[in-house]
């Protein structure tokens, strides 16, 4: 009966232990619901976990609902994050811009990947962007924190929307809802 009862003890021990590192390796996912449709990211903690706090913090503050994605490029990117929609503001959590994070084996080798925007080093602040394509040339120069993983019918039918000036698309294309999944 003893060997019984420490077997069970142990064995619910295990399990109780194996549920609280599912809990530690959960993934961060946002979901931003757009006038296209819905965009699945999943967040990259481990590389870049300023840019992370920085992203869900907003997320789950509302400040990306109603903004729009201010620029888009074919072949290149989809951009959004700035509240004044010109691609001029936006600020950080901190009130202040925050340093690049890098990771030597996350680079811009595939599409789909989410970046901090920037206007030089070390000057993240509210502002993202989404690749389409490969762009190997902005290694080094943007943080990388996560990546699309459902909803990428969504961001290229985004980047094939008619741009004008200043690479803005001419109907307002609007993250509509961003909420942590």
């Amino acid at each position: 009966m003893r060997k019984l009862l420490l077997a069970c003890a142990l064995l619910i021990g295990a399990v109780l232990l194996n549920g609280e590192n599912h809990e530690q390796t959960k993934e961060t996912l946002v979901v931003l619901k757009t006038s296209a449709g819905e965009i699945t990211l999943k967040m990259y903690p481990d590389v870049a976990p300023k840019a992370v706090e920085n992203f869900t913090t907003h997320v789950k503050n509302g400040y990306y609902d109603g903004i729009i994605f201010h620029r888009i490029i074919k072949g290149f990117m989809i951009q959004g994050g700035d509240p004044t929609g010109t691609g001029m503001g936006g600020e950080s959590i901190w009130g202040e811009e925050f340093d690049n994070e890098y990771a030597p084996n996350v680079v811009f080798d595939k599409p789909f990947l989410l970046a901090m925007a920037n206007r030089g080093p070390n000057t993240n602040g509210s502002q993202f962007f989404i690749t389409t394509a490969p762009t190997p040339w902005l290694n080094g120069g943007y943080t990388i924190f996560g990546e699309v993983v459902s909803g990428k019918d969504v961001v290229m039918k985004l980047e094939d929307v008619t741009t004008g000036p200043s690479d803005r698309p001419m109907v307002d294309q609007v993250i509509q809802k961003a909420l942590l999944k």
